[in-house]
């Protein structure tokens, strides 16, 4: 197999803003991987807050040589080799992960949610996100997702938490999901936003404590009438088990746990332990959102709108249709290159 990436920057529709920062752009590599005439895709989105930059992820994929594996579909033992070359590189290693997976299933010649006996009909709705913004701001955002979306993700964590949702409901009365994004800090007033949330029509609390804080986000959970779902709390299989009890579920992350392999491995750890699970993204082409969107219907939210909030997506794949995710029979992750892709990034 031959590697190779490049660097890209995604730009952003309009400022995105969560509690503790604002951006327009997001950087990040894009990989693809060769074999025999075919050619799989993988990506690795490196927002700030990830920890991980262009230069140290593509320092880490240049360390990558996969000539030794003559077969493409000894995925273990291929992910297994790229793990051991250096700690971290999460994302780096998910581009991997993800191009690996497209390469097999188009070797196969079927898509990679067939490939884990899915059905792809039953992929849910997806989630879309509105970002910290002034009322005009947001009521704009809410007006024009709500004509396509049956779903809103809101970011929370301010000192004006219940503005933000009074706002949106001015708009709309579609089912949301909050994120506070760690932003919460006092219990108590948590417990009485959670029981004020749920009658605001709220499906799950994201997140609500710093990721450290089990204690505090236990009392919460057991106190919520909604699911207390782990985002930045959780990021491999491993860390599942000593979040039962604290939380409700868990979201799921490619470009935190390494890629599709991992992910599917904490899919069946939280249901072993029967909590519920999310699908999450960072800001994404649809190489990686088409990848997470194979597992989607494993799961019980999906909030896989990384592709949508962009103006430069260089792949075609999975798409949205009366607010829910549509996968295609395409083998592999079911994307394909856009013929303006050479225009579209910053290289």
């Amino acid at each position: 197999m031959e590697l190779s990436f490049h660097p890209y920057t995604l730009t952003l529709r309009g400022t995105f803003t969560i509690s503790t920062y604002s951006r327009t752009t997001t950087p990040g590599i894009l990989v693809e991987l060769r074999h025999d005439g075919l050619t799989g895709y993988g990506e690795a989105s490196l927002p700030q807050y990830l920890g991980e930059t262009v230069d140290n992820a593509a320092k880490f994929l240049s360390r990558v040589d996969l000539s030794q594996f003559k077969d493409p579909l000894m995925t273990d033992d291929i992910l297994t080799h790229v793990a051991g070359i250096d700690h971290g590189h999460c994302a780096a290693k998910a581009a991997i992960d993800i191009a690996l997976h497209d390469l097999a299933g188009k070797i196969i010649g079927q898509p990679c949610h067939k490939l884990l006996g899915l059905d792809k009909a039953k992929a849910p709705a997806t989630s879309y996100t509105i970002g910290i913004g002034s009322p005009d701001e947001t009521r704009g955002k809410v007006r024009e997702a709500a004509a396509k979306y049956k779903i809103l993700k809101v970011k929370l964590g301010t000192d004006h938490d219940r503005q933000i949702i009074e706002t949106i409901r001015q708009e709309t009365d579609l089912p949301i999901t909050v994120d506070a994004n760690q932003g919460w800090r006092d219990p108590a007033e948590a417990i009485d936003m959670a029981h004020w949330l749920a009658g605001q029509g709220t499906l799950l609390i994201e997140q609500p404590f710093p990721r450290e804080d089990l204690d505090m986000t236990a009392r919460l959970s057991e106190a919520s009438p909604i699911p207390i779902i782990a985002d930045e709390a959780v990021q491999r299989a491993t860390d599942i088990p000593r979040l039962h009890g604290a939380f409700d579920g868990i979201n799921i992350k490619l470009m935190k746990c390494t890629g599709m392999h991992e992910a599917w491995s904490m899919v069946a750890t939280a249901r072993s332990l029967g909590m519920r699970v999310m699908l999450g993204c960072m800001t994404e082409t649809s190489c990686a959102i088409s990848a997470a969107a194979q597992l989607s219907p494993a799961v019980d939210f999906a909030d896989l709108d990384g592709n949508l909030l962009i103006s430069n997506d260089p792949f075609h794949g999975v798409t949205v249709s009366d607010g829910r995710l549509v996968l295609n029979d395409a083998p592999g992750i079911g994307v394909r290159p856009a013929e303006r892709q050479a225009q579209t990034f910053t290289i």
